[in-house]
């Protein structure tokens, strides 16, 4: 248990709900403020509290969510009655798909006065309990405490995921006369996973004869993974019983892309991944919902291959799949326990030097064909070529964020992670765009209070960039020194490229941004901003902007505007449109 650090007394419940923030040890919190948020406000500022003005909620609560992601501690997002409320709902639903603890607290109208057209007044939690893992509201001030307390358990406990703290404006400044000890909180539910399970024994039984019979057995991790903590548990199983291992864009970074055992990016953007996967006796999938990009729209696993689905929540095995085993359970205690049934059948750790001679193989093979693009000296530059310098640039702490859209597909694909953690950052949870800037916010913070000294780079097209360009304004306030690459190809490039694939060159429609110097924006905001026209600039212009260490870097790379060029590879959707289905 923490003690207590407040000493009670008579006080409102904003500022209660600020005195149990604190004795959690929340780190940065995002928001804006409303009448109904002032005592909240009021407290954190007593408190010296870091709290930092956004311009839109829901860029307030991606930051939160990229905080979360990197600390494992549900970070704190805030919005006031109404329109506030309503604008945090993107953002909560991607950590509740993504499985980010996050507390989002808001306001709401006065209980004597609701229903009676107050101004911004709406259902707001109707709107939002869909958009949360669980939604609290807080009718009492004597329960702020409690109630909290509630808000992490749920938070971290289980699959993690946002809370809702729904506090009327009554309640938020009304008062009540506390205890000292009602101001606590259990240590373990500050961070997630705050509970961990296991399978059932003669499961785990069952998914280890499976093993130790397969001769070509293949992992399939997904971001559950690092949900729980469990890359290194992962990394010694695939390299003691010799198990290759792909993942998600959400599970990259589980295994170093440049070691042995991994295989890469599998569903719909694949380097050997999807073809090794077809020759496999055996699959176990773990932390992975085998949702629509990673079976490359429901194509893969192929029927008929043995299945081992391993997941925290149980609705997620066999969703569409044929599962020859479920194993319910946390990701880390799960391999665990696999991990000596496994051996005492095998009796011992395995090789397989004909399966790993075959994949190191392939790997050179996919090389040479992606080498074209890697090394193209094409100007406006290549996506593939961008890639290519963040390799060359990127040191093994350093930290990749990619926006939804199709920088998180180039990045998956053709970024290479050096270490094992949370190195690269990927909004899959709901992919929407203009996650760049908020999460570059975000994971700053986070690796300034975790002490690591690697460079945050954040990757968003110019269309993302639009719909979150004012948290340029947070960022120099929070001073984080990242580098947002900006891939400027004045479009809307996922978009414009699938109305390429489907209906043929010339078929654009509203599509087209307008091309804009990125660089001089950002200078106008305060930052750094540097444009790169030409692929032989663009490791300078990396080198240059990590020496920026006071404020953000824009670096506006000009991309090619060739909407044929704009994706890594056809989109599956396209070849089903083309075969006569309706496109999704």
């Amino acid at each position: 248990m923490s003690s207590a650090q407040c000493k009670g007394g008579r006080m409102t419940g904003g500022r209660a709900l600020a005195e149990m923030l604190k004795i959690c040890g929340v780190g940065p919190m995002f928001g804006m403020g409303g009448f109904q948020m002032l005592p909240f406000y009021e407290g954190i500022r007593a408190l010296g509290m870091e709290h930092y003005l956004i311009t839109d909620e829901n860029n307030g609560a991606l930051a939160a969510d990229a905080y979360a992601r990197m600390t494992g501690r549900p970070a704190v997002c805030d919005g006031t009655t109404g329109p506030g409320a309503a604008n945090l709902a993107t953002g909560l639903i991607e950590s509740l798909n993504a499985g980010v603890p996050v507390i989002a607290v808001v306001g709401d109208t006065h209980r004597a006065h609701s229903w009676k057209n107050m101004t911004q007044e709406a259902r707001q939690m109707e709107l939002l309990r869909p958009c949360v893992k669980e939604l609290i509201r807080v009718e009492v001030v004597a329960r702020v405490p409690e109630l909290v307390r509630r808000a992490f358990a749920v938070a971290t406990g289980g699959r993690p995921g946002p809370v809702l703290l729904d506090l009327p404006e009554d309640v938020m400044h009304g008062d009540h006369e506390f205890k000292p000890e009602d101001f606590y909180v259990n240590e373990r539910i500050l961070s997630a996973p705050s509970i961990r399970t296991r399978p059932a024994r003669a499961s785990v039984s069952e998914a280890a004869d499976m093993l130790a019979k397969a001769k070509r057995p293949m992992i399939l991790a997904g971001g559950g993974v690092h949900l729980s903590q469990a890359q290194q548990a992962l990394n010694d199983f695939a390299q003691e019983f010799a198990i290759p291992v792909a993942y998600t864009m959400s599970g990259k970074g589980v295994v170093s892309d440049t070691g042995d055992l991994s295989v890469g990016l599998f569903g719909r953007y694949s380097r050997i991944a999807n073809d090794l996967m077809d020759g496999a006796d055996c699959l176990f999938v773990i932390g992975c919902k085998l949702g629509e990009i990673a079976s490359k729209r429901y194509e893969l696993p192929k029927a008929g291959i043995p299945l081992i689905h391993l997941d925290i929540v149980p609705e997620e095995i066999e969703r569409w799949a044929k599962t020859s085993v479920a194993l319910w359970g946390d990701a880390k205690e799960s391999l665990l326990d696999i991990a000596p049934v496994l051996r005492k059948k095998l009796g011992g750790p395995v090789s397989r030097p004909e399966y790993f001679a075959e994949i190191k193989k392939r790997k050179a093979d996919w090389f040479e064909v992606a080498r074209a693009r890697y090394e193209s000296n094409e100007a406006p530059i290549n996506m593939g070529r961008m890639m290519a310098e963040l390799n060359k640039f990127m040191p093994e702490d350093g930290v990749l964020i990619v926006d939804g859209g199709f920088a998180a597909h180039w990045g998956a694909l053709l970024y290479d992670t050096k270490s094992v953690g949370r190195t690269f950052i990927a909004n899959r949870g709901f992919a929407s765009i203009g996650y760049g800037i908020p999460a570059a916010i975000g994971v700053s913070l986070a690796s300034k209070y975790g002490g690591l000294k690697g460079p945050v780079v954040s990757v968003t097209g110019d269309g993302g960039l639009n719909m979150s360009i004012g948290e340029l304004d947070t960022a120099m306030r929070a001073k984080t020194p990242f580098i947002l690459l900006v891939v400027n190809n004045a479009a809307s490039g996922y978009v414009r490229a699938l109305q390429h694939a489907f209906y043929g060159e010339g078929c654009y429609q509203s599509s087209a941004i307008t091309d804009t110097d990125y660089a001089a924006v950002a200078r106008s905001y305060g930052c750094h901003g540097i444009r790169v026209e030409k692929p032989e600039d663009l490791q300078d212009a990396l080198r240059q902007a990590a020496n920026n260490t006071d404020k953000p870097t824009v670096v506006d790379v000009v991309v090619t505007r060739d909407p044929g060029q704009m994706l890594p590879a056809a989109d599956n959707r396209a070849l089903a449109f083309r075969a006569g289905d309706r496109p999704v």
